[in-house]
């Protein structure tokens, strides 16, 4: 019956999903030449390359967040088994680019299906997984019901609920509850997080294997930016605002003018999260008055600037180790969810981040409790917390050391998930 009810008002609810969709095609940057994937629709093509990953383990992620751990997990489970296939799916163009680039031989990717059944039927036909892995929150009906109708081991890992979700969940937990049962393992990061599974589902295969997030190390070469290009040539100290959204380029930039003062070495760098934002912000830049470039529409600039606008992707590593102090987003302006901190930490970066991280609490409570990261609960403290952190390198260097080896002792999630997902097949 359930079924039956999600198939009949999924369509409607698609038809509010399509502007967005449309939206982002247009204005998102990435890979889009396969995006007919998304309706099921493949070449010959493809459906000739695919054939040879037959039997493969069908990874899904959603966009680039997701896709970079996937990718880490991925490649330790290749070096244990280097017999082993891989499909990765994403859903966002931004995040298809980059499993593009980065994927091993033994992978190929694919956008994944919108959940309409007989797409998912028709990517399942092309594809013929051994084993479907749904990471963190991506939880699609119709992907995973017509997966166990055909005998496919389906799991979750990295999973996560926020108390707001699992309340969500709650009150449809006539639907959700069989749907969560469906899993042969659901592995999440936290206790926490096992609970709020378990409210909802009380019989849900629920255990709890860590946060994947943990285990990432940064790219071998992580590459130079060439900061110099816009900036010119001197010893300037670069503030890193990364993974912002709407209003949090203006905290920033309103901080940044009101430092430059008494720090003329001082540049910012703003990496939105959203790349397709970048005429909006440098919109915003411009009636400021500062001097910027935006990397987009130019590999340096004419003349130096203040500020560079990165509004492309897959290159946050880049920039957070070419910088010395990162401003983590989605966490100002009213923003409360929060970002993963432990990108900057790898790399013992010290961080400055909103205090109320929803989705990231688990990791905003390691590095607290370390030292290792400053966080402030009103925008008005941005400026303040920045010029201490500025006068004083040392408690810089310090607070990104004691980050980096709070992260590392977390480590060890991807061995006991790469061993629930071998049990599975």
């Amino acid at each position: 019956m359930m079924r039956l009810l999600y198939n009949l008002f999924l369509p409607l609810g698609f038809l509010f999903f399509i502007p967005g969709l449309l939206y982002k095609y247009r204005h998102r940057g990435g890979w889009k030449d396969t995006f007919g994937e998304r309706f099921g629709k493949f070449s010959p093509e493809r459906i000739e390359e695919l054939k040879a990953f037959h039997g493969a383990v069908w990874v899904h992620a959603v966009s680039v967040g997701e896709t970079v751990v996937a990718l880490s997990l991925l490649r330790k489970w290749s070096q244990k088994y280097p017999e082993k296939k891989f499909v990765i799916s994403t859903t966002t163009t931004t995040g298809q680019e980059l499993a593009r680039k980065q994927c091993l031989e033994n992978t190929a990717v694919i956008f994944c299906p919108i959940d309409f059944k007989w797409m998912v039927k028709r990517t399942l036909n092309v594809v013929k997984p051994s084993e479907l892995v749904i990471f963190e929150t991506e939880i699609w009906p119709n992907l995973i019901w017509e997966s166990k109708r055909r005998g496919i081991p389906v799991a979750l890992v990295n999973g996560r609920m926020s108390d707001h979700s699992a309340a969500g969940y709650r009150k449809l937990k006539l639907f959700f509850g069989p749907l969560l049962q469906q899993f042969d393992s659901i592995m999440v990061q936290t206790e926490a997080d096992a609970r709020r599974y378990l409210s909802v589902s009380p019989q849900a295969a629920v255990r709890v294997c860590g946060n994947l997030k943990f285990d990432q190390t940064p790219p071998e070469n992580i590459g130079d930016p060439g900061l110099a290009g816009y900036f010119g040539e001197g010893d300037f100290t670069i503030l890193l605002a990364v993974s912002t959204h709407p209003g949090e380029e203006e905290v920033v930039a309103d901080s940044f003018a009101d430092l430059k003062k008494d720090f003329p070495g001082l540049r910012l760098v703003l990496v939105p999260r959203h790349a397709e934002r970048g005429e909006e912000i440098a919109a915003m830049l411009s009636g400021k008055g500062l001097s910027f470039a935006r990397r987009s529409l130019e590999s340096a600039s004419p003349s130096p600037v203040e500020v560079l606008l990165a509004d492309t992707t897959g290159e946050m590593f880049k920039f957070i180790n070419a910088s010395h102090l990162v401003i983590m987003g989605k966490s100002l302006a009213g923003h409360d969810e929060g970002h993963n901190l432990i990108e900057p930490a790898l790399l013992d970066k010290p961080i400055v981040t909103g205090s109320v991280l929803r989705n990231f609490r688990f990791i905003l409570n390691v590095l607290q409790e370390a030292d290792g990261v400053v966080t402030i609960d009103d925008d008005a403290r941005l400026s303040p917390v920045l010029r201490e952190l500025l006068q004083d390198p040392g408690r810089r260097e310090e607070l990104g050391r004691r980050g980096g080896e709070a992260i590392r002792k977390h480590c060890g999630a991807t061995e006991k998930t790469i061993s629930r997902l071998t049990e599975l097949v």
